[in-house]
């Protein structure tokens, strides 16, 4: 969190900046080594605190915590959070038609559609699993920049979403791949989660962020999903009053809100600092943590199609890694 918020200012894209000029640049002088090595040490960092959303999402639902009650929990906690910061960078939340359409759309996109479906999702896979699934944006991102002419195929990006989709039938049809037979429903509902994340993504390359700071962006869709969500998970019964002694239920949920602000925060220091290209990387960490994490604190274990499933999508994700002159913005 530290490390975003004190390089807020470079959260413009600069896409020259890519894996590309990381690499070469190690070999340069002793400056331009230290840079490097900070970017990949954050990179590193903000994978793995990002990663921790999922099986602390597991442990919330574990505890009684259900999907609407987790969003406006962990959307208050991004309000709190960041209205701090919008508030000691001496900024305000615009409210103008242009500013209220996009938090309206990032709140339903990036937050209440997609995270009601994954933690719905999470009641019943493996963290690790709803993790594999997640890699899977960039994957679905891809054509719809495509239709939108906001990118461009190749043939190496078709074979990646060739690689994708097969790591996803890996996971869904043999019997031993999941806990069981049953689950494969699931994990059709978590791709529901990556494909709000994708029309995220591509919408906000397409319609600008109207000026907007990233911050002011999340901020405000994060009042919108907290006003939206408080009603309909009073209504549903999802709705959970925090009590004390606190349960591990609720330190997961305040837990996750924190990872998730802050590792968004971090990523957008990254993109501007290492450019998108490098930024992108981050999907193989935050995949590779989210199995990791979800072995350490869950006890999860996975069966060898699984692990095959997380491979072939992975190079998927690499096949398909933004081009230097894609439009698509990076999913909040």
């Amino acid at each position: 969190m530290a490390l975003g918020l004190a390089m807020l200012h470079l959260s413009q894209v600069h896409h020259e900046t890519g894996c590309n000029a990381l690499i070469f640049g190690y070999f340069h002088k002793g400056k331009i080594v230290n840079r490097n090595l900070i970017l990949i040490a954050a990179l590193v960092l903000i994978a793995a605190v990002w990663a921790l959303t999922f099986p602390l999402t597991k442990i919330a639902v574990l505890g009684g915590y259900r999907n609407l009650g987790i969003i406006f929990w962990s959307s208050t906690i991004s309000v709190v959070v960041l209205g701090v910061v919008v508030a000691l960078r001496g900024l305000v939340v615009p409210l103008h038609p242009a500013a209220l359409l996009r938090y309206g759309f990032v709140a339903l996109f990036g937050t209440v559609l997609p995270s009601a479906a994954s933690y719905t999702a999470a009641e019943h896979l493996p963290a690790g699993v709803i993790s594999v699934c997640m890699s899977m944006i960039p994957l679905l991102a891809l054509p719809l920049a495509i239709c939108l002419g906001l990118d461009r195929a190749t043939p190496g990006r078709i074979l990646g979403l060739a690689l994708g989709l097969s790591g996803v039938l890996m996971i869904t049809l043999p019997d031993a791949s999941l806990p069981g037979a049953a689950l494969a429903g699931y994990v059709l509902l978590a791709m529901l989660a990556v494909l709000c994340y994708a029309l995220e993504s591509v919408g906000l390359g397409r319609l600008g962020r109207a000026g907007l700071d990233p911050i002011q962006l999340l901020l405000g869709a994060s009042i919108i999903a907290a006003i939206v969500t408080l009603p309909i998970a009073l209504v549903a019964g999802t709705f959970i009053v925090p009590v004390l002694p606190v349960s591990k239920a609720e330190v997961a949920v305040v837990l996750s809100g924190l990872a998730n602000t802050a590792a968004y925060v971090g990523f957008v220091w990254i993109i501007g600092s290492g450019g998108a290209v490098f930024a992108s990387q981050v999907a193989y960490l935050v995949t590779g943590f989210g199995v990791l994490w979800s072995m350490i604190l869950l006890g999860e274990s996975y069966s060898i199609w699984i692990w095959c499933a997380v491979t072939v999508i992975l190079a998927g994700v690499f096949l398909t890694q933004p081009h230097p002159k894609s439009k698509t913005a990076p999913a909040a």
